[in-house]
């Protein structure tokens, strides 16, 4: 399938990605497929990790790492009636940095933590339009202001470091649009930012695009996203194209079941379903992986006929899954009793000044046992600060944690050790939480030995083992090393590396906030199950309203390190008492509510 519409300032045609899996084998992440973006206009490039959507842009831009090679000879990328693939590298380099431009999905991984913001915008301008250093500080300082950071005489001297995402993001987008580029292509530039600074940088886009006559290449697996922002959408599995079309055409009425299962597996905030779809649901259990559907002859076509059969019943049942009830009780047992819990941190200012800054102001709480109490707000507002305070991983300033009549702040470290395997925490980023040195044996044995949970190492092993069949990881996993699986995957050993401390509190901190949406409704589905069958306790924190909602019975709403608001879950998201939090709701993304 293509998507080839007239008067297109991008042409694709025919794009085949291969890369290399060892010395003898190459495996192709792009399938020949052709798409164009017009001028003036916005296309979404919507699918999964693994979709190819991030290496067909990368193709564009001519960034394709090393290992990569252009299968067909014929492929063809046009930009404005030039060949991009036949251009000189000079010359590529210089029309990439100047007509075409791309907002990377990661700025602090984008930005050099060692130069100021202004200099690394002001490189743009000097090394693309020939600007002294005076007109591209002068210039930087406008950018600046376009894409709303505040205070843009002081951030322009500012590290990376010391903004927040949002601010980082924003920078980014500066240094993309100073060259006033005719292409802007956007790889995720909103994942796991707040629900309004993501709103902010897609109205960000949005003007920008309508001021300066922009097309937009915007490229994410988050269809709520799309209604918001695109004119056109291309949805790619497995380095195919399943699906093109109009934003009301593909949101509204989609065609291909991976489309509708992409909806559907999205938590929603006007329901709650006992468990999520997965893509495996509207797909069928033995459907192809990315292959498209239709036959040749005999026993092709009834086989494909069968398929469609069994593809159709698995919709029926994804779409008939019942709704689950949420909430809490007055003599719901409390298993966690929070009190006044506070958090100050000392900050230098200058040579020898010093200020405090209360991140946690007088928090109290109560979880029922085998409940989820969600905690929502922006960066900044406390929430993780307050999650990693109850773990002890940070020095309380004050207040109490009563875990069984005994406050978990006040204990000294020897008491503290046995409520360390109650009490776990997963947290955001599965790449960074587990040692990239340990197989998954390892990591899943190392803290079962350290609070003798096993009689020895074969008891050991044999939990492990237990423990990855009920998260859903294969037995094999156990030798393996964390890179050798997907952010989901590790997730789930992160997960199984929990539940062989057998808690019955689990703190989960933004634990699925970056996961795409299939891979999420999985992760989530999988704490219910556990919840339901262990009684576990959760403390879900979390930027994102709709998980949020789905997973939690009671809500506590945090802004600049206070609790603001606390409510039933559906109580509050159907009559949100404090303005904060009915700000947060209006900046939910509803393109496809």
């Amino acid at each position: 399938m293509s998507a080839r519409l007239p008067g297109a300032l991008l042409e694709v045609r025919d794009l085949r990605i291969a890369f290399k899996v060892d010395r003898r084998t190459t495996a192709e992440a792009v399938k020949g497929i052709s798409f164009d973006v017009p001028r003036h206009a916005t296309v979404a490039l919507v699918g999964e990790s693994g979709s190819g959507k991030s290496v067909s842009s990368l193709a564009v831009m001519g960034l394709l790492p090393p290992d990569t090679t252009l299968v067909d000879p014929a492929a063809s990328i046009r930009f404005d009636g030039r060949e991009l693939l036949r251009l000189p590298a000079a010359e590529r380099r210089a029309l990439c940095g100047r007509d075409i431009a791309m907002i990377f999905q990661e700025p602090m991984s984008s930005l050099n933590p060692v130069f100021t913001v202004g200099f690394q915008v002001g490189e743009v301008l000097r090394r693309h339009l020939g600007m002294s250093r005076r007109q591209a500080r002068a210039r930087t300082l406008e950018l600046l202001e376009e894409v709303g950071i505040p205070e843009p005489a002081v951030k322009i001297d500012a590290y990376p470091g010391q903004l927040s995402g949002g601010q980082q993001q924003r920078v980014m987008i500066a240094m993309a649009i100073a060259c006033a580029p005719k292409l802007l292509i956007a790889d995720e530039p909103t994942t796991a930012l707040d629900v309004t600074i993501q709103k902010q940088i897609l109205a960000l886009i949005a003007r920008l695009q309508r001021e300066r006559g922009m097309a937009v290449l915007f490229i994410t697996h988050d269809l709520g996203l799309v209604g918001e922002i695109a004119d056109q959408v291309i949805v790619m599995r497995h380095g195919e194209i399943r699906e093109a079309g109009t934003a009301a055409q593909v949101l509204g009425a989609p065609r291909d079941r991976y489309t509708r299962a992409l909806l559907h597996c999205r938590p929603s905030l006007r329901g709650r379903p006992a468990r999520l779809p997965v893509i495996g649901d509207y797909l069928g259990e033995d459907v192809e992986e990315g292959g498209q559907e239709g036959g040749n002859e005999g026993n092709e076509q009834e086989e494909n006929r069968q398929k469609e059969s069994r593809q159709e019943e698995s919709e029926r049942r994804a779409e008939a899954i019942p709704q689950r009830a949420r909430g809490t009780a007055p003599d719901d047992d409390i298993i966690l009793d929070v009190r006044h819990l506070r958090k100050s941190f000392v900050l230098r200012e200058g040579l020898f000044g010093k200020r405090e800054f209360q991140a946690v102001k007088d928090v109290s709480f109560q979880l029922p046992r085998g409940k989820t109490l969600g905690v929502v707000g922006e960066s900044g507002s406390g929430k993780t600060t307050m999650g990693l305070t109850l773990l002890r991983l940070h020095r309380p300033s004050g207040g109490s944690a009563l875990f069984d009549g005994r406050d978990l702040l006040a204990l000294p470290d020897r008491e503290f050790h046995p409520y360390k395997r109650r009490i776990q925490v997963i947290f955001q980023n599965p790449y960074a939480s587990l040692n990239p040195r340990f197989t998954v044996g390892q990591i899943l044995l190392e803290p079962m030995r350290l609070h003798r949970i096993g009689a020895d190492d074969a008891q050991r092993v044999a939990m492990a083992l237990e423990l990855l069949d009920r998260v859903g990881m294969p037995a094999q996993a156990l030798h393996r090393y964390p890179h050798e699986f997907s952010g989901g995957q590790r997730q789930r050993i992160a997960i199984a590396r929990c539940l062989g401390m057998r808690p019955e509190i689990l703190v989960c901190d933004e634990s699925v906030s970056a996961l795409d949406v299939s891979v999420q409704a999985q992760v989530l589905n999988l704490l219910q199950d556990l919840q339901d069958e262990f009684g576990l306790s959760y403390i879900f924190i979390s930027h994102d309203l709709a998980v949020v909602k789905h997973i939690s019975d009671r809500i506590m709403v945090m802004q600049g390190g206070a609790v603001v608001e606390t409510a039933d879950a559906d109580e509050l998201y159907r009559n949100p008492r404090h303005p904060y939090t009915r700000s947060l709701l209006s900046a939910f993304p509803r393109g496809v509510e």
